[in-house]
């Protein structure tokens, strides 16, 4: 595995990012990885925009590691210090929420080296969806996903997947349940642990416009059948649609994320089992997400060649933050409901 690249201090980090092919020869890198350790000596001023707009705009994964000699008055210097960086690793105590744990680079180097393309994008994507609109979001989400799918890495893990039978179900891939003003939206594909077929989306995106013109619906509660609130993408259709424009162009109009967003405030999900990709990505746009005390969450898209795609750099973001985000789905980490609640994807544990 090729290491990151390593600066010590924000001064050193400014001048390797000021070289002239400084975006080329780290965005093309092996390990497109840039640790920064900072130094007490970067905590005892306030960072320059110059240097922030430099981490920002340089085409790699920026990490800023913290020393363990901080001092806690330091606090709001450091937030500001380590905001332009896309994951923030720490030892011990920290003020700034979104850290995780210093021995976690090799891993972030690790899962860079393997998808050095997608790694890239997925930084790139959270930054620039950072603020922005739902709708444009999930347009600049698309458009990575898109470019990606046409990328060496998806399509070599593409043609190593065996081919995959999906069992006859003349149920529809959506049930929907109406109790007074309470609307109950239920993923029907147990023999597939819940993949998100692109029947099951079109159902759902079905539903919830109904939903959204329905002004006597006062709630939506989305849940799964089986063991498994919903195992992410069906992987039987990768690589199925004609050609990735077209994959884009049908996202943009029947993104269950863009529904769900519009009726975030109406809708509670209650997860169970595994949770992943699309399963952690639309839930995450409820106001109310319970999970049941043996439920896991994972994105693995990233290793696949790929970024999340169902709206999850919106809604996960959101939830949990950009730095803590780009960790997660980097590194195809799975966490339990514990960890889950700690960050705020989840809001309840509810057996």
């Amino acid at each position: 595995m090729s290491s990151p690249v390593l600066a010590t201090g924000l001064a050193e980090a400014k001048t390797l990012l000021s070289l002239p092919y400084a975006g080329e020869d780290f965005g093309l890198a092996d390990c497109p990885v840039i640790l920064v350790e900072l130094t007490a000596a970067d905590l005892s001023q306030w960072p320059s925009s110059e240097t922030a707009d430099l981490v920002k705009s340089t085409p790699a994964v920026m990490v800023a590691s913290i020393p363990d000699d901080r001092d806690p008055a330091d606090a709001p210097k450091l937030a500001e210090i380590c905001d332009p960086f896309d994951i923030v690793l720490a030892s011990g105590d920290l003020e700034v929420p979104l850290d995780v744990a210093a021995d976690e680079v090799d891993q972030i180097a690790a899962a860079a080296a393997a998808s050095p393309a997608a790694a890239v994008a997925l930084v790139q994507l959270l930054r620039l969806s950072q603020d922005r609109s739902t709708a444009d979001g999930l347009v600049a989400e698309s458009l990575a996903y898109s470019t990606l799918q046409s990328g060496p890495q998806f399509q070599g893990w593409l043609a190593s997947q065996p081919s995959r039978l999906v069992p006859d179900n003349p149920e529809p891939a959506v049930l929907a349940e109406r109790a007074g003003s309470t609307l109950r939206l239920t993923l029907n594909r147990p023999e597939r642990h819940n993949a998100f077929s692109a029947e099951m989306r079109d159902g759902l995106v079905e539903q919830l416009r109904a939903a959204w013109a329905d002004p006597t619906l006062d709630g939506i509660v989305l849940d799964g059948t089986g063991p498994t609130f919903c195992s992410g993408g069906d992987l039987a259709e990768f690589g199925t649609t004609p050609d990735p424009s077209t994959a884009h162009r049908v996202r943009s109009v029947r993104s269950a994320a863009f529904w769900l967003d519009r009726l975030a405030a109406k809708t509670r999900v209650m997860v169970h089992g595994t949770c992943v990709g699309a399963g952690v990505e639309l839930p995450a746009y409820a106001h109310d997400v319970a999970a049941h005390p043996d439920t896991t969450f994972r994105l693995p898209e990233v290793a696949m060649g790929l970024v999340p795609g169902a709206g999850g750099t919106v809604s996960i973001a959101r939830r949990i933050g950009r730095q803590r985000l780009g960790y997660f789905a980097l590194t195809n980490t799975e966490i339990d409901t514990t960890t889950a609640l700690s960050w705020g994807l989840i809001d309840r544990i509810e057996a």
